[in-house]
């Protein structure tokens, strides 16, 4: 059997380009960070608290990653303190909107304390829209660019806020976006292969279960960013026992623009 060295040359070629691809998709390469972020993050108004998180949290870096810009409509879930909303407004800027929807847990639970359990800082922008709603019938506004959760989609697996559908979670925020619109999840990672089995104790979560959750309701994986990753995290600890300190995967999903 003879093969010519050009048809073998192609087909290592196309098997490079493939794994290039999925290279990329695995971990993407740091975006360059917009002045527009960089002003946001650099604000005089923001809370000396929330700037002593900065380094563990690289504000810069993760808004960069989800291309949010000028004008952007953006659903925040769970916004706690409220530590990205007061950048997101600055990003977002007069012509855009932020909408911070938290979810109302069905079951009053004592939790460590965290940065974000502190009383929430006044928000100086007028383009941030509150709200609440239960994870069983979650809703957001439509017409969104932008959907994030940082740090608390694990949460949404526990009896706490009523272990709701997650395909039916997930299919709200894809049918809020706009189609091209992208979904960001930032949480606290757990062991490989672990699934949902230490959301309730440690705060953990399985990052490959994030992504069979949120393309199951339509999304499309587009990259991953190892810019909050922390190899010296063995899993192990309850994230609120690292003090910010815990290794994190950061997510980026689209909806189809048809």
């Amino acid at each position: 059997m003879h093969i010519k060295l050009s048809n073998l040359c192609a087909a290592a070629a196309s098997a490079l380009a493939l794994c290039t691809v999925e290279s990329a998709n695995a971990s993407a390469a740091p975006a360059p960070i917009p002045e527009y972020i960089k002003a946001a993050v650099a604000e005089p108004t923001r809370p000396d608290r929330d700037r002593q998180r900065d380094a563990d949290r690289k504000p810069e870096q993760v808004i960069a990653f989800a291309g949010i810009k000028p004008g952007d409509r953006i659903g925040e879930l769970m916004p706690g303190g409220g530590y990205f909303t007061r950048i997101f407004c600055r990003v977002a800027g007069p012509s855009g909107h932020v909408y911070a929807v938290g979810v109302g847990p069905v079951v009053k639970r004592e939790r460590p304390p965290s940065p974000d359990a502190e009383a929430v800082t006044p928000n100086p922008c007028s383009n941030v829209t509150a709200d609440i709603r239960q994870a069983a019938d979650f809703s957001l506004p439509g017409g969104l660019d932008v959907v994030w959760t940082s740090e608390n989609y694990h949460d949404l697996h526990n009896a706490m806020f009523g272990t709701p559908d997650m395909k039916a979670f997930d299919s709200a925020i894809f049918k809020a976006l706009k189609p091209g619109g992208v979904f960001i999840v930032e949480d606290h990672a757990a062991e490989a292969g672990s699934g949902a089995r230490d959301t309730e104790t440690l705060h953990r979560i399985d990052a490959q279960l994030v992504r069979q959750e949120v393309t199951g309701a339509g999304f499309v994986f587009v990259a991953a960013s190892d810019v909050l990753h922390n190899a010296d995290d063995p899993h192990t600890a309850k994230v609120f026992e690292l003090h910010g300190k815990s290794d994190k995967f950061l997510l980026k999903f689209r909806k189809p623009r048809h």
